[in-house]
């Protein structure tokens, strides 16, 4: 996926997580309806995602779809907590220094 990520459209993306997230799914053992109890969000919702025709997914669902399949943490990964700059570091070490 990442090779090639710039030039997908959003659209595309989203239909590529849906897919992974059908197979992550199936790997856990976890039906579609399974999934809409514990995730609160519809079948039809869940159905439209993984097989691609749900495109505009909102984050608050995908998060509870995450949870649902106990893989809240990957939401880590899309887009990590920043370090402390190297200008902020050097300005607590002058600090200290004093």
């Amino acid at each position: 996926m990442y090779s090639d990520l710039y030039e997908k459209s959003g659209s595309e993306i989203i239909r590529e997580l849906g897919k992974r997230y059908a197979g992550y799914r199936k790997r856990m053992g976890f039906t579609q309806k399974e999934i809409a109890s514990k995730s609160g969000l519809s079948l039809f919702t869940i159905s439209s995602f993984e097989n691609g025709s749900l495109t505009g997914i909102t984050i608050a669902s995908f998060i509870k779809l995450l949870r649902a399949i106990d893989r809240l943490e990957e939401i880590e990964k899309l887009l990590p907590e920043l370090p402390e700059s190297p200008r902020v570091l050097f300005k607590k070490q002058q600090k200290n220094k004093v």
